[in-house]
């Protein structure tokens, strides 16, 4: 019996279908799979991408507002990145040698971010906050670690995640939460394992602000107890502000670490910090053979003097604040006050949903993702603004918005769901913020 596919994703399912076959989940990241873009509703391969569009395999245009999970900073293929690409490559992309693209890269970061003294690359987030707490551990001759947030893919940290199949238990006995905006939460763990935490990683920010003082206090803390303080900043980098959210905020950690948007979208990361304990990535083993590969470096020299010659930074926050306050005026008019929120700052924001009367609040999710990818709006609630939105884009999603969260009510009121929904809703993978 031949498969029925859905019209507008025809092609997006049938690859799907033949990708499942020899790539497990059909996709190398669970946050592009059909774990968040629930099946008969999504596309799942995109063709090509220009400026803040995106177009999927089956022509359909879209609005990208998930920027490759916020590793796209300027806007997809930024001519100035391109070129300096392009440009590399005639030269070569890896040699026997270091180039002298490490070395440009490197102080680049250092003249822009607070804390660097030192620095070392990687090629994705989890390669270097994975990096800073062998170093945290080195310096301190301590195992333990104190986590807040989500900070890759590795053992060490998944360990301490309900998603820790295949991890060795006994680093689950190494990895500790503490609770954001709750230096109590902090405290208690260091009189737990007096002497035992090497480093607090934490995200600075995520979606929720930090309350006034906190971040100075997790500092004064973690340096009372004889702890490195590391920020992971993969996602807040050279976005919040030019020196990332220890500039944003005032509060200038030991270590940070930074990938996505610090080469807008080319596979590049790195470890930055006081150079006493930088210094001891010459003892311990942190080595990669692409580590120096040189088109993402040269595309991240490109991006980051971007970053600071062009108004990038203001422009994120700018049209950032727009979609928000549209997204909340919204919100009001439609009184969906107790179903949806709005979090984190202008330049990286989300749409957040609760449970509502007879749903889920990943039901009502997977309706607004529904209704939204077939508007032309690519998003999962995520709003990873880049230089490259324009007003018209601002307007479309608010249009949208505005449309689809009608239909919110609608359904909540009128509970009939199940002749709107045209697909599994959604399950979470593990909660990790």
């Amino acid at each position: 019996m031949e498969r029925q596919y859905s019209e507008r994703y025809r092609f997006s399912e049938q690859m799907l279908e033949r990708a499942l076959k020899y790539i497990p989940l059909g996709c190398q990241t669970f946050s592009k799979s059909k774990a968040l873009f629930p099946y008969g509703v999504s596309p799942y391969f995109i063709k090509r991408g220009q400026g803040s569009h995106v177009w999927d395999v089956d022509d359909n245009e879209y609005i990208d507002y998930i920027s490759a999970l916020a590793a796209i900073t300027l806007g997809h293929n930024d001519p100035d990145v391109t070129a300096a690409v392009r440009s590399q490559l005639n030269d070569g992309t890896i040699f026997s040698l270091s180039h002298e693209l490490e070395l440009l890269v490197a102080e680049k970061i250092i003249e822009m971010v607070p804390c660097a003294e030192m620095v070392r690359f990687g090629k994705s987030g989890s390669d270097v906050t994975a990096g800073a707490v062998r170093l945290a551990r080195a310096y301190t001759k301590r195992e333990h670690i104190a986590v807040c947030g989500y900070h890759g893919w590795q053992d060490w940290f998944i360990a301490s995640t309900t998603r820790n199949l295949g991890v060795p238990n006994l680093l689950s006995n190494l990895v500790h939460s503490f609770t954001y905006n709750n230096i109590d939460s902090l405290e208690r763990l260091f009189e737990r394992y007096p002497n035992k935490i090497a480093g607090v990683i934490m995200e600075p920010i995520n979606f929720i602000d930090p309350d006034d003082g906190f971040l100075e206090k997790v500092k004064e803390s973690t340096h009372r107890y004889g702890a490195i303080l590391i920020f992971d900043e993969i996602i807040t980098g050279f976005r919040y502000a030019i020196g990332g959210a220890q500039e944003y905020f005032n509060v200038k950690p030991d270590l940070a670490t930074f990938g996505k948007g610090m080469a807008n979208g080319y596979p590049l990361s790195a470890v930055a910090g006081r150079g006493d304990i930088m210094k001891l990535m010459e003892e311990i083993f942190y080595s990669f053979t692409f580590g120096g590969e040189t088109l993402s470096l040269a595309a991240s020299l490109a991006t980051l003097k971007k970053i600071q010659k062009e108004p990038v930074i203001e422009t994120l926050w700018k049209q950032g604040r727009k979609l928000v306050e549209g997204t909340e005026k919204l919100i009001e008019r439609y009184s969906l006050n107790d179903v949806i929120t709005m979090g984190g700052k202008s330049c990286w924001s989300s749409v957040l949903f609760k449970d509502a009367g007879a749903y889920s609040q990943w039901e009502i999710k997977t309706l607004f993702m529904q209704e939204v990818l077939k508007r032309g709006i690519l998003t999962f609630g995520s709003h990873n603004i880049t230089y490259a939105h324009s007003n018209e884009d601002i307007s479309r999603v608010i249009d949208v918005y505005g449309q689809v969260f009608s239909i919110i009510k609608d359904v909540i009121t009128n509970e009939d769901l199940d002749k709107r929904l045209k697909a599994a809703p959604l399950t979470p993978l593990f909660k990790i913020r």
